[in-house]
């Protein structure tokens, strides 16, 4: 029988707090909330050194109260901005935000993804943009229309300046209530910095979700994904960023939650992830969004697809950084953030949930990490590293 406890998330911090326990150029903040629930962060370094971190935030995941927030961290302080609301839109649920700096323009776009309460497979992109570095922002308009179209990872820019955007397809046959058994990936180029789109399918990506996408060292790029079969981190790797292998499980265990890697200047590649899978749940969910049901959705459950379904409620935590110094072949990992990972709810009203998910990685070019993640889903929390945290 698994037991929950009703607990608040640790007394926000705003400023940075230093801690030698993880090297010397370790520190640590909460971001300041509004809201019960905060989830899903994204970062974005601007030339002035300012670092933008956005979420989304309300009562709980797929309830039309979901919007997205914004926070700044001003170049050489320690203290993080009020959150700011970003996003308005009241009759649906908006999650997963993704910053993006135009090189050419210096115009920032937030893109999101906007649903139907808990239908992902609803899901379409909307995007704000702002010519300021954030200071004042756009209204909301279409990037991709299409139902179930899903983003969470940064965009790229290959070497001949074409736009990449990782998606991921949420996909139900009619009559089904959509749960994930049947998501592939894709990626979306623009080669006209937005105005019009292509798309490439990664072959056999069935169940692999959230592709992250950096470029190494040699020139080529490599691939990372979330499995929806909570089993392992899948890996593909690409010549260009536009023909993808098909993607493979590596030694790194998922829980059918986010990663995030970047790679340093040496070549090193830094996951972030949970080293946990479904081996390790003592229980499971139906769905994600258990939690916003009332019982309306006559719907039946999607069907095993592929020889296997989605699997939800394998524990979220510890929260793990790993290296790899070929490429990915191999993998070395050590703990971030100590947990149990209880995430057999997403309520957030009576902070049941205490998983350590969902991170977002930048690398500076001096070698300086940050990175924020979701703390219990209570509040977004923000760390800073140096190479040190590897020894």
């Amino acid at each position: 029988m698994v037991t929950t406890t009703t607990t608040e998330a640790p007394e926000f911090v705003p400023t940075v707090r230093a801690s030698s326990q993880k090297g010397s150029s370790y520190s640590e903040a909460y971001i300041p909330a509004l809201t019960q629930q905060c989830h899903a962060s994204n970062l974005l370094l601007l030339p002035n050194g300012d670092l933008l971190c956005t979420w989304f935030g309300g009562s709980i995941e797929g309830r039309p109260d979901i919007c997205i927030y914004m926070s700044r961290l001003p170049s050489g302080g320690n203290t993080w901005t009020d959150a700011l609301k970003m996003t308005h839109d009241h009759t649906r649920s908006e999650q997963n935000p993704v910053l993006f700096r135009v090189p050419s323009t210096g115009q920032i776009r937030l893109l999101y993804t906007s649903q139907d309460a808990g239908n992902q497979d609803s899901a379409i992109v909307k995007q704000l943009t702002s010519f300021d570095n954030g200071a004042t922002w756009s209204e909301p308009s279409i990037l991709f229309g299409d139902a179930g179209t899903f983003i969470r990872q940064p965009v790229i820019i290959l070497g001949d300046g074409s736009w990449l955007v990782p998606i991921f397809k949420c996909r139900a046959e009619p009559g089904e209530r959509w749960l994930g058994s049947d998501d592939i990936s894709c990626i979306r180029i623009s080669r006209d910095e937005g105005k019009s789109w292509t798309e490439k399918e990664i072959p056999n990506s069935f169940g692999c979700v959230h592709m992250n996408i950096q470029q190494l060292k040699n020139g080529s790029y490599l691939g990372l994904f979330r499995s929806r079969w909570a089993d392992n981190v899948y890996l593909s790797t690409s010549p260009d960023g536009l023909n993808w292998t098909e993607p493979q499980p590596t030694i790194l265990p998922n829980p059918n939650a986010g990663i995030c890697f970047d790679v340093l200047p040496s070549g090193r590649v830094v996951l972030v992830y949970n080293h946990s899978s479904k081996k390790d749940a003592l229980g499971r969910r139906d769905g994600l969004y258990d939690d916003i049901s009332d019982g309306t959705d006559t719907r039946a459950n999607q069907a095993i697809k592929h020889g296997k379904e989605a699997f939800w409620g394998a524990p979220r935590a510890p929260l793990n950084v790993a290296w790899s110094n070929d490429d990915g072949k191999s993998w070395d990992w050590k703990t971030l953030e100590e947990g149990d990972g209880y995430c057999l709810t997403n309520n957030s009203e009576k902070k049941l949930n205490r998983e350590l998910s969902y991170p977002s990685i930048l690398i500076e070019r001096d070698g300086t990490i940050h990175i924020a993640f979701t703390f219990w889903r209570q509040r977004i929390k923000y760390v800073k590293l140096g190479e040190d945290f590897f020894m």
